[in-house]
C-alpha cells in the first residue's frame, strides 16, 4: 500500500466512455464437449453483480473447505489489500486463489476490481484457448495427468501447460485494458499487484505481477517442513526488469534516505517512485517500462506438499519464508492459520520498525489435501467453538459497497497540490505492446506522521527529495 501522485502538471484526458468489458461466469464455460447455453449481455451483468454470492467463493475473513483467509488494515489508512479463494472454479477439482495489494489514491478500488474481474477473465480466456485447440482436432485435457499417461504422451502435459500459460497472459492483458478504459476508476497513478494460482488436480499453475508472494510448505526426505518460494518479487532492482524500464526511458534509482529500495521514476520528473516493476494500472508509467504481463510457472504437486501461502508484502517485509511456514504449520487449527500469521506480522512490525506505520496484510492459506478442521478437531485440541470463531471476526470483512465510500484517510500517504486535488487524472497514453509478453480513518495520533517516517515500507512516493538536504556547517 502506498500513495502515488504525479508531481507533473500535465494531464491526460480521461476515459472516452467505452463500454466496460464483462467476462462470462463459470456457468458460461463449457468443458470436454459440454453443451453451453448462450446468454445475453444483461445476463452477464447480473451474474457479475451477484458475484459475491457465488457458491464456494470466499473473499472476506473466513474459511472454505480447503483454505482460510484473513486481512487486516495497517496504520496508513484504508485497507488496500484484497484476496479470494474460489473453489469449484472449474470442473474436475480446480481451485483459484489470489492476493492483490493496491497502491495509490484509488489502490483499494483497483485491488478489489481485479479480485472480482480477473478470475472471470481467466475462465473466459481458458475457454477460448481450449475451444481453439479442440477445433484443431486435439483432445480435451484433464486436470490430473497420471504418471503412466505422461510416459505414453509427454505432449499432453505440455499442451495443458501451454493452455494455462496463454490463458494467464490473455486474462492479465485484458484486465489491464479494462482498467485503462474504466469510466469510473482512475488508474493513472493507482494500481495493484497480483499473485494468483490455479490448482487443477496435481497441477499448480501460477501467474503474478508485483511484489506479492507465494510460498509452499512441503516436507523433505526427513519429514521436516521446509519453505519453497514459488514466485519472484518483481521489483525494479532485478536486472531484467531494470533493463526493460531503462530501455523505455524510465529511470530506476533509490533515494538516499532508503538506499535498499529501488523505485521507478518518470524520465522528466522525480515521481511517482513506484517500488515494483510490474503492476495493474499505474498508467503514468506504462510508456516507461512498467508492464502488466505476468510471470507464469507450473509445478507438479506431490504428496509431500502440504500447503501454499499467498500474502501481500505487509507480511513478507517482516517475516521470512521459513517463519511463515513455521507459523502456519504450528497453528492450533488450520482455520486459524491465516489470522495467526497476520497477528505475527503485526507484532514483528512493532518490533522491527517501531517508528514506521504497519502496512496492510492479506493472507490466503490453501491446504493441498483439501481438508479443514471439524468441530471434533477443535475439541480434541482443547479449543471451543467460541475460541475458533473469534479468530474469524477480524476487522477486514469488507463488502463491495465499501469501495464507494469517501476517502479522507488517503492523503496521509502523499502530498496533493490544490490543483491536483480538484482536477483529477486521466488514464494515460497507450503503452508499448512489445514489452507485454471506503473505510473509516485511523483516529488520533495516526493521522499525524512525516512523509519520510517508515518510507521504506511505502510502494510509491510523492514529492520526496532525490537527495537529503545538506545542513550548512555552523
Amino acid at each position: 500500500m502506498g500513495g502515488c501522485i504525479s508531481t507533473s502538471s500535465r494531464r491526460t484526458s480521461g476515459s472516452m466512455g467505452r463500454r466496460e468489458e464483462v467476462s462470462p461466469t463459470c456457468c458460461d464455460i463449457g468443458f470436454c464437449g459440454q453443451k453451453r447455453t448462450k446468454r445475453t449481455f444483461s445476463d452477464h451483468v447480473i451474474a457479475l453483480h451477484h458475484l459475491p454470492s457465488v457458491p464456494n467463493r470466499v473473499f472476506t475473513n473466513g474459511k472454505s473447505r480447503s483454505s482460510c483467509i484473513f486481512t487486516q488494515q495497517g496504520r496508513k489508512g484504508i485497507n488496500q489489500d484484497a484476496m479470494i479463494v474460489w473453489e469449484d472454479f472449474m470442473p474436475e477439482d480446480v481451485t483459484f486463489c489470489g492476493v492483490f495489494d493496491g497502491h495509490g489514491p484509488h489502490g483499494h478500488l483497483v485491488a478489489r476490481k481485479v479480485r472480482d474481474a480477473l478470475p472471470l477473465k481467466l475462465l473466459s480466456s481458458m475457454n477460448s484457448c481450449q475451444s481453439r485447440q479442440n477445433g484443431s482436432g486435439q483432445t480435451c485435457f484433464k486436470g490430473s495427468l497420471k504418471a503412466a499417461d505422461l510416459d505414453k504422451d509427454v505432449s499432453a502435459e505440455e499442451r495443458l501447460i501451454s493452455l494455462w500459460r496463454e490463458a494467464f497472459m490473455k486474462s492479465y492483458k485484458a484486465m489491464d485494458k479494462e482498467l485503462r478504459s474504466h469510466p469510473n476508476l482512475d488508474c493513472f497513478c493507482s494500481g495493484s499487484t497480483a499473485v494468483t494460482i490455479v490448482k487443477q488436480g496435481s497441477n499448480l499453475f501460477m501467474g503474478y505481477i508485483g511484489d506479492s508472494r507465494a510460498v509452499m510448505g512441503s516436507k523433505d526426505n526427513n519429514d521436516l517442513m521446509v519453505a519453497i518460494q514459488l514466485t519472484v518479487d518483481l521489483k525494479p532492482d532485478l536486472p531484467r526488469e531494470a533493463e526493460r524500464i531503462k530501455r523505455c526511458k524510465g529511470r530506476v534509482f533509490a533515494l538516499q534516505d532508503e538506499p535498499e529500495v529501488c523505485r521507478v521514476w518518470l524520465p522528466f520528473d522525480d515521481a511517482p517512485g513506484l517500488a515494483m516493476a510490474r503492476a495493474f494500472g499505474d498508467f503514468c508509467l506504462k510508456e516507461y517500462g512498467v508492464i502488466s504481463m505476468p510471470e507464469f510457472s507450473h509445478r507438479l504437486l506431490t504428496e509431500k506438499d502440504q500447503f501454499i501461502v499467498l500474502a501481500s508484502d505487509g507480511v513478507w517485509d517482516v517475516l521470512s519464508n521459513e517463519e511463515v511456514v513455521e507459523i502456519v504449520s504450528s497453528a492450533p487449527s488450520r482455520s486459524s492459520a491465516a489470522r495467526m500469521l497476520v497477528d505475527s506480522a503485526a507484532r514483528e512490525w512493532k518490533l522491527k520498525y517501531p517508528t514506521s506505520k504497519m502496512d496492510d496484510c492479506a493472507v490466503v492459506c490453501f491446504f493441498l489435501d483439501g481438508k479443514m478442521d471439524s468441530e471434533s478437531d477443535y475439541e480434541e485440541q482443547g479449543f471451543s467453538s467460541a475460541t475458533i470463531q473469534s479468530y474469524h471476526s477480524g476487522n477486514a470483512g469488507e463488502s463491495d459497497d465499501s469501495c464507494h465510500r469517501s476517502e479522507p484517510s488517503l492523503q496521509r500517504n502523499f502530498t496533493v497540490r490544490p490543483s491536483e486535488e480538484s482536477e483529477g487524472f486521466g488514464n494515460g497514453r497507450p503503452h508499448p505492446e512489445e514489452f507485454e509478453g471506503n473505510e473509516d480513518t485511523v483516529a488520533g495520533e495516526d493521522q499525524n506522521w512525516l512523509g519520510l517516517e517508515g518510507v521504506t515500507r511505502v510502494n510509491s512516493l510523492i514529492q520526496l527529495p532525490r537527495f537529503s538536504e545538506e545542513r550548512p556547517n555552523p
